[in-house]
């Protein structure tokens, strides 16, 4: 038997984990990381949150313990969040908390205190293929997947990592929470970015820390058609919140020029393309041939596509010394562009085989 950390994030995902691999006679002692010391009410660092996995972690009869890295969330999830809304792309700090806190700083902390492996309640599984390789592959529970937020992962993390619900659905993690009366059983999942309230949301997070500039808004032939009060806040794509009134053709944003301050609006049809810039390319062992199916959002849809290969380190594309490779996602049918700052993860089949972060369609 193991011994395992489990984060636990008072949600009722990882109360299972930690409930399935006590079953199973490992030595278990649950964790919550607290991360974000403002106000919240939408996400996992809540006081109440950090007491109902303390509660279950009683229940349990396991030991809990809270690491504070609340630093280290600043300098990596917060700050880039704020940053990558400023130079006018759109973060993904769900992924960044990932790659830098849940699986690099808890690592490190779990490699001090002598476990053997570290648990979370995520929807993914890991396959161990014939040639000795583990991959990230999704989740039995299709709509409740997130091998996306996990592409970051290397061969070192997968080989030292448990996601004990990735083999069940939803349905069953709810219903074994209820049989053994876990206080998480009925708790609602979290949506929305943890250090985000619901009261004024981005714009006043952002506004607190940084100039919020207004833009205007011109079609596709230039012309004056509104404006927006915050260039910051708009995204790629987005069709709310344009203020355009009565305009009965449905329109969206399909190009932000923040240095000029002007966000340009079209038809639904101007935002297609057939091929994307992906920057930062890793890979989860070794480089491989097409074609892929690539996801640019947590829940989308998968698209089958080609992968063309710029310059780039050599290898697998995670050099701690410099970025990943660059590349060009050839979409088999064109397909809407992505803001640039969202990952998009190439699978094969149900496996993650490598991913980086949208660029800047030309």
């Amino acid at each position: 038997m193991a011994d395992i950390l489990v984060a636990m994030s008072g949600g009722v995902d990882s109360s299972a984990a930690a409930a399935l691999l006590v079953s199973q006679g490992h030595n278990v002692v649950g964790v919550t990381l607290k991360l974000w010391g403002g106000e919240s009410d939408s996400g996992c660092c809540s006081v109440s949150d950090v007491d109902d996995a303390r509660r279950v972690a009683q229940q349990l009869d396991i030991d809990h313990h809270v690491f504070n890295f609340g630093d280290d969330f600043d300098r990596f999830v917060v700050d880039p969040y704020v940053a990558d809304h400023q130079r006018g792309r759109t973060p993904n700090p769900c992924v960044e908390c990932n790659r830098h806190i849940k699986f690099d700083k808890l690592f490190r902390r779990a490699d001090v205190l002598g476990f053997d492996l570290i648990a979370t309640g995520h929807h993914a599984r890991i396959n161990l293929g014939p040639d000795g390789i583990r991959r990230i592959a999704r989740g039995a529970d299709r709509a409740k997947d997130q091998s996306y937020v996990l592409h970051m992962l290397d061969q070192a993390q997968l080989g030292r990592l448990s996601f004990p619900v990735g083999d069940i659905t939803k349905d069953e993690v709810r219903r074994l929470a209820t049989e053994l009366g876990l206080r998480t059983a009925d708790k609602p999942d979290s949506q929305d970015v943890c250090f985000i309230h619901s009261d004024g949301g981005r714009r006043v997070f952002l506004g607190d820390r940084i100039p919020l500039q207004p833009a205007t808004l011109v079609d596709t032939a230039g012309r004056t058609v509104g404006a927006v009060d915050s260039i910051e806040l708009v995204t790629l794509g987005q069709r709310k919140g344009l203020n355009l009134g009565g305009d009965a053709d449905r329109r969206y944003v399909v190009d932000i020029d923040r240095p000029a301050g002007r966000v340009t609006v079209g038809r639904q049809a101007d935002l297609l393309v057939d091929h994307q810039p992906i920057d930062d390319l890793a890979w989860t062992h070794r480089p491989l041939p097409g074609p892929f199916l690539v996801q640019c959002s947590a829940h989308g849809q998968p698209q089958p596509a080609s992968l063309e290969v710029g310059q780039g380190p050599a290898g697998d594309g995670r050099s701690p010394d410099g970025p990943g490779q660059q590349a060009i996602v050839r979409w088999d049918r064109p397909q809407r562009r992505v803001a640039p700052g969202q990952s998009m993860v190439l699978y094969r089949g149900d496996d993650v085989v490598g991913g980086g972060t949208a660029g800047v369609a030309r």
